[in-house]
This record gives C-alpha cells, sequence and structure tokens, in this order.
C-alpha cells in the first residue's frame, strides 16, 4: 500500500497534479476505454490506479 501511495505520489508531482490534464485522461482511456458503460465498478477502478502506481513506482525503481 505504501509503494502504491508512493507512486501515485510522484505520478501527481510529475503532472503537477492536474489529475484532469493531458497526461491523466490519456491513462484513463488507455485503461479503462472511452465508454463509462463498459467501465468495471467504482472499486476494481480504485485497485486498478493503485496497481498501477505499484508498478510505476518499481519501475521508478528499477531504472535508479
Amino acid at each position: 500500500m505504501i509503494h502504491s501511495l508512493l507512486g501515485l505520489f510522484h505520478l501527481g508531482f510529475a503532472t503537477r497534479f492536474r489529475v484532469r490534464g493531458a497526461y491523466w485522461s490519456w491513462r484513463k482511456d488507455t485503461a479503462f476505454g472511452n465508454d463509462p458503460a463498459k467501465w468495471p465498478s467504482a472499486a476494481e477502478r480504485r485497485h486498478a490506479m493503485l496497481d498501477y502506481a505499484r508498478w510505476a513506482w518499481r519501475m521508478r525503481r528499477y531504472t535508479r
């Protein structure tokens, strides 16, 4: 859980916390598609976002 939060913080800092900006819009579209009717439930989306943040944090650590 800590790595997920650190990953979210780092991604937020890198995008200047513009959660409705180009990166986050692109990320949402590639992860869940353009049709909100076909999206998974809110809980599943949160879980997927935390998984992505954890992955991003691990990738950042591997590049050092």
